[in-house]
């Protein structure tokens, strides 16, 4: 399976995380997710995912933008990553990933983000 329909489950993942939901409840944000150059636009509404839009989306707004590629995504969703593929972070100083816009919501929910972004860990495709 590509990275791309792994994170496209991520409404059935999150669903089934009621701790994650909980954690995110004073979040409401839009923000994009590149897997690979798969764009994916979430509209994230008190922790739970109100709508996950796939494709490109022309005048659509959003707060901030994380971009990673297929690798990137594919070594990150493994059950135990490797160091320096296991983090938001990590992915971005090897330069597998990059964020950008306003990060304020991004940082002051990074917990939330980073399980978030970690959920497609738990699909058996992607290890």
């Amino acid at each position: 399976m590509i990275p791309a329909d792994c994170f496209a489950r991520l409404p059935e993942l999150l669903a089934g995380d009621a701790d994650l939901v909980r954690r995110g409840r004073w979040l409401d944000v839009e923000c994009r997710i590149e897997i690979g150059s798969e764009p994916f636009h979430l509209s994230l509404r008190q922790g739970a995912l109100a709508a996950l839009e796939r494709g490109p989306r022309l005048m659509k707004s959003t707060s901030f933008t994380v971009r990673g590629t297929d690798e990137a995504w594919r070594r990150h969703w493994r059950r135990m990553p490797e160091p320096g593929w296991h983090d938001l972070f990590a992915l971005t100083k090897r330069g597998a990933a990059s964020m950008e816009g306003d990060l304020r919501p991004l940082l002051q929910n990074l917990q939330f983000f980073k399980d978030l972004l970690a959920l497609p860990r738990r699909l058996p495709e992607t290890n």
